[in-house]
């Protein structure tokens, strides 16, 4: 029996969409001689659907296109294994349909994820434990995503007569996920010892990046196809497995690099944001740093060179070496860069206020009033052009609320919102020396070194550095990390050598950030912890942790 395995891109709530994708899939699976296609969880839908799940219009034309899909089977041709959504019993249920000759069966989902990004419970009801299904006289066990975390449900499965069992799934991307999930399926087939297919969805969907890497293990474990990462993919497999019927993906690795992995999660994630909502392109402020700069990158790889428009603003503050950095930075990237002065429209601003302010020293007020008029700049311009905002703050500055509020945290997506600024540094050399899946740029060295090796500088009054306000951005992420991602203690930040005064300070700066945090654009997770799902804390917080310290 042969198996297709589709992994697709499909848009959340664009049902007739995803249909024709599915047809296209079955129509392919055909041409190659194939039994059966096989896609990804809630495929009909897109995963996560979230909410769009409770409109009963929409469960009804998922309903009714399911009907057409299973109608459609009685060509002769392939089955179709998709997930979808199903109402029984007045029980709306994750569920996977499995249509052949114009019929069909329903398996629901047992096990719904409620924790970190994931809200399952909300929304579905728990099904029972599932009984295999049947084709072409091959017994089929079809656990959903979820399911294979645990062991129950594939050891039902092996216990019903079950031959190979099939995971339909939509998991996102986060470093160090891969290599979990490919060491549950293989606990899975050793256990059970079958054959274990695997896959999963593709593409950006708002916060959420899937990094496809759908795979096929033996009931031994060892992996006998290993679809792509990164990209869309269609590959068959023959049941029962032949031995030497081992097939990897070309130039590509089961195995994950962090760097490499990042950097496609932003440049992903961003261009599905952009394409999925129909923006035409992406305007961002190029200062001459280095944030900006990894942002056109990943924009000009997302988008190509002709999609993206830099603008830099500068001030009286704004030195010759940025206006130079930002012009070679644009000039390798080959986007258009246009130079709109913001000096007399600060200056305006300061003399309107000054009856107000007095005999005040200047101080971090003048340099908000800058940062917001880029920041409204940049925004008449995105309507006047009708390109969208890109927003350049990386995840050091957006913990500690290093970042101005309708300055230059305007946008309508950061690629760089989970990524600290150590990592933004290694990004930009990694970039330079490789050329990502899916590029539309086709190009090395495109962030002048002299962009990364300078000292980062907001440039928002004389002589300033980032580290005039912040410790050296290796401590601070140090100490963000373990309070982000770690959700450690004071004290067990303090054991790994951190400066407890310091470690107040940041703590502090993390927790009366959040308001920030809740009107900042969204951006790709990349991490284990992203601001928005993954943790929600309230914005009213009284507990200090390392006030316990003194």
């Amino acid at each position: 029996m042969i198996f297709a395995l589709m992994q697709q891109n499909p848009i959340v709530g664009a049902l007739e969409h995803n249909a024709q994708l599915l047809r296209e899939g079955r129509t392919q699976a055909q041409a190659k001689g194939a039994t059966c296609l096989v896609v990804s969880e809630l495929f009909l839908t897109g995963y996560p659907p979230e909410d769009l799940i409770l409109k009963a219009s929409f469960i009804a034309r998922c309903r009714t296109l399911v009907e057409e899909l299973v109608r459609e089977t009685s060509d002769g041709g392939p089955a179709i294994i998709f997930g979808a959504p199903w109402v029984e019993n007045g029980q709306l249920y994750n569920s996977v349909i499995v249509a052949e000759g114009g019929q069909f069966s329903v398996r629901h989902k047992v096990h719904l994820p409620n924790y970190a990004v994931f809200d399952e419970m909300r929304l579905f009801t728990s099904g029972p434990m599932p009984e295999p299904v049947e084709i072409n006289g091959l017994s089929i066990g079809l656990p959903i995503c979820e399911d294979i975390w645990f062991s129950d449900v594939c050891a039902h499965l092996k216990s019903r007569g079950a031959e190979i069992l099939i995971s339909p799934n939509g998991s996102p991307y986060e470093h160090g996920k891969h290599m979990r999930r490919l060491e549950h399926v293989r606990h899975r087939a050793q256990e059970t010892q079958l054959p274990f297919v695997y896959v999963n969805q593709y593409g950006g969907q708002d916060e959420l990046v899937f990094d496809g890497r759908s795979f096929v293990v033996n009931k031994e474990g060892a992996i006998m196809l290993e679809m792509a990462a990164w990209e869309t993919a269609f590959e068959t497999i023959t049941f029962p497995l032949a031995p030497d019927s081992q097939r990897f993906a070309q130039d590509r690795s089961v195995e994950e690099d962090r760097l490499s992995d990042m950097y496609h999660a932003a440049m992903v994630g961003l261009r599905d944001y952009v394409e999925k909502n129909k923006f035409p392109g992406v305007l961002l402020g190029l200062s001459g740093g280095v944030d900006s700069a990894i942002c056109a990158a990943i924009a000009a790889d997302a988008l190509g060179a002709s999609r993206v428009h830099c603008v830099m603003l500068p001030s009286v503050y704004t030195s010759q070496s940025s206006l130079d950095d930002a012009i070679a930075c644009a000039s390798q990237l080959g986007v258009r860069l246009d130079t709109v002065s913001i000096k007399d429209m600060v200056r305006a601003g300061e003399d309107t206020l000054a009856p107000i302010f007095g005999d005040r020293a200047p101080d971090v007020t003048e340099e908000n009033i800058q940062s917001r008029i880029r920041g409204t700049l940049l925004m008449a311009i995105s309507n006047k052009l009708g390109s969208m905002v890109v927003t350049t703050g990386n995840k050091s500055e957006v913990s500690v609320g290093y970042s101005t509020l309708y300055g230059d945290m305007n946008g309508g997506y950061n690629p760089i919102k989970d990524i600290y600024k150590t990592d933004v540094f290694a990004l930009c050399d990694w970039r330079n020396a490789h050329l990502p899946v899916g590029s539309r740029l086709d190009k090395l060295d495109i962030i002048p070194k002299v962009i990364i090796e300078k000292p980062p500088n907001a440039e928002l009054r004389d002589d300033q550095k980032d580290e005039d306000s912040l410790p050296p951005y290796d401590i601070l992420d140090g100490i963000l990390q373990a309070l982000v991602e770690g959700e450690c203690s004071f004290e067990e930040i303090v054991s790994q050598g951190f400066d407890p005064e310091l470690v107040k300070r940041i703590e502090h700066l993390l927790y009366v950030s959040e308001y920030k945090r809740r009107q900042s654009a969204p951006g790709p997770k990349v991490g284990h912890k992203n601001f928005g799902r993954d943790r929600r804390y309230p914005i009213t917080n009284g507990f200090r942790d390392a006030r316990l310290k003194g």
